[in-house]
């Protein structure tokens, strides 16, 4: 896979709008329902609006008010209550959905670029991505689409109804309604750019938090509690300070659209006023319905326009988040043709790397340069070499978490980059240097590699991991619960859960990167014996400088600076 190299900012900006435009686009047609509901519901307030008029018109002429009128205000009333709940459930499924599919989509994009991702990205950027980044794209879809077409169709509507009354008061309403827009447009630039800088100041909160507190026993050691607490409170007063900005901004777009309002109460106030004062009694009474109609239908002009507006800061707070999201690596490829190759037997596994590449940084030289083995089924080999010589890039290849940037790797036979990683998830089990432990009980970290499996697979490979020499002595064995990380167990025993995880599995590949890193002597000879066992009739990659595991058995390759190197050209190096 290509890697994702950090955008320029004009770009990066050029590229949000775009997904942003795209977004909306697609949006829009779980925002119909939502539109059909604010349109029905404005076409209610005009009824409401003409029978209180024709209600308050006989009360100042001093006739007797009309029963019709009043029961139509009523229920129109009760019909819009009822309308304005079913148009927030409609707004709200649209969001929810939109959330799920993006939230689906970003996750799929970062469980493909696997941890190769966080040598760009900091995991709590990553973590607010997927979180607040696309919670904050919820209004847009929710919201801002509905709400843009709304503030178009609401006023066009209202307008008729007023041109039905009085087409003057019509053309004062319209020229009232065009300061509107402006006014937006003027505040909505630094609104965009104040949410872009509140969410750069909250990810950076988030990433100096989860920091914090992964280091918080380095933390106390060092006696730096204190600091790193007026540190945290510098950053969240920076977070205060810039969201307090957006709020600010918010309020002066709000107050553009209440003084257009004013505005055009005043006009139509003094329009009329000017009128009835001097009309005769048959004209008063002519004049008044009209009047009263269409003070009471200047608010719902601009209610479209008020729901635009606080939608408005719903787009803004889209753009800075779309920034984040168009910065994730690309989606997988599509799934090739069933034509082609897409799986291999599980029986007997051959791994060949025929002149492979691989360039994580181009500033930093290659990883990988034209490497090329073979390791036959059945066999173990063992990838030797200093720190920085290509082997755990080996491993992350065959995991499928990146792709080479040149050369061919094949399994039994079949492209790595043909497989669908279904597939290659099945052939592979692999046991890093610091095993991913979950918080719960032993038996749940266990069949994290099958969760389908029963009781008695459960205890079998904890037994073939020799896991229960100690679970035994547990007051709940493998029901024991643990800690985040682990915590709890020791390092030993925490790469024994991850071998019985990989015994459970039975993946004809084994995939060993450094797995006695982290222990000592004497818990290293353990957990390779264990490893010995697990590797009996499966293809297996061991990455890996310690002299232990080297005595694993099976045929070594040398590596340097992503390259196979003889024994003698290693040794020179070492020396």
């Amino acid at each position: 896979m290509a890697q994702t190299l950090p955008k320029p900012a004009d770009s990066k900006k050029a590229a949000a709008r775009s997904w942003l435009r795209q977004e909306q686009r697609a949006g829009r047609r779980a925002a119909k329902p939502v539109l059909l509901l604010h349109v029905l519901g404005t076409v209610l307030a005009i009824g409401q609006a003409f029978a209180a008029a024709t209600v308050l018109a006989a009360a100042f002429e001093g006739a007797s008010l009309p029963i019709t009128g009043l029961a139509v205000f009523g229920g129109l009333a009760l019909v819009r209550a009822a309308l304005t709940y079913l148009t927030e459930q409609a707004a709200f499924a649209a969001g929810a959905a939109a959330r799920r599919r993006l939230r689906s989509d970003a996750m799929t994009r970062l469980l493909h670029a696997g941890p190769s991702l966080l040598r760009t990205h900091h995991s709590g950027d990553l973590a607010t991505i997927v979180v607040d980044r696309i919670e904050a794209l919820e209004g847009l879809f929710s919201h801002y689409v509905p709400a843009a077409a709304y503030a178009v169709a609401g006023p066009v509507v209202v307008l008729l109804a007023v041109l039905y009354a009085d087409p003057w008061a019509a053309l004062l309403l319209l020229g009232c309604g065009m300061v509107v827009p402006v006014g937006m447009a003027v505040a909505g630039i630094g609104a965009a750019a104040a949410s872009r800088r509140q969410f750069l100041a909250l990810a950076r909160l988030q990433a100096r938090f989860l920091d914090r507190v992964r280091g918080i026993a380095t933390i106390v050691l060092y006696g730096r509690a204190q600091d790193e607490a007026r540190g945290m409170a510098r950053a969240a007063k920076d977070l205060r300070v810039r969201t307090m900005r957006v709020l600010r901004v918010a309020f002066l777009s709000s107050a553009v659209l209440d003084i257009a309002a004013a505005l055009a109460m005043v006009v139509l106030a003094i329009h009329y006023f000017s009128d009835l004062r001097v009309a005769s009694d048959a004209a008063f009474s002519a004049q008044l319905w009209p009047a009263l109609a269409v003070l009471l239908l200047a608010p719902e002009f601009f209610a479209p326009l008020r729901t635009y507006s606080a939608a408005y800061q719903d787009k803004l707070h889209a753009t800075g988040a779309a920034e984040c999201l168009v910065d994730l690596p690309p989606l997988p490829q599509p799934v090739v043709p069933a034509a082609e190759i897409r799986t291999v037997a599980a029986r007997g596994v051959t791994v060949l790397f025929d002149g492979v590449n691989l360039t994580w940084d181009p500033t930093r030289g290659p990883a990988l340069d034209g490497l090329s083995f073979k390791a036959a089924a059945g066999e173990t080999l063992v990838l030797a070499g200093p720190s920085g010589a290509g082997k755990s890039s080996v491993i992350e290849i065959l995991l499928g978490f990146v792709r080479p940037t040149g050369g061919k790797v094949t399994i039994n036979g079949a492209d790595i980059t043909d497989l669908v990683p279904q597939a290659l998830s099945r052939l592979t089990a692999w046991i890093g240097q610091r095993p991913v432990l979950f918080a719960g009980s032993i038996r749940d970290n266990i069949l994290f590699a099958r969760p389908e499996a029963t009781a008695e697979e459960v205890a079998a490979a904890a037994h073939s991991a020799r896991l229960d020499q100690f679970t035994a002595g547990l007051p709940q064995g493998l029901d024991t619960p643990i800690g985040e990380s682990g915590y709890g167990l020791s390092g030993g025993q925490a790469q024994r859960v991850a071998i019985a995880r990989a015994y459970l599995k039975n993946a004809p590949l084994l995939l060993l990167d450094e797995p006695t890193a982290h222990l000592d002597p004497a818990t290293e000879k353990e957990v390779l014996e264990s490893l010995g066992r697990l590797a009996i009739g499966r293809t297996v990659i061991l990455a890996s400088h310690s002299s232990a595991a080297h005595g694993f058995g099976g045929r070594r390759l040398d590596m340097r600076d992503g390259k196979a190197v003889t024994a003698r050209d290693a040794a020179k190096g070492a020396a």
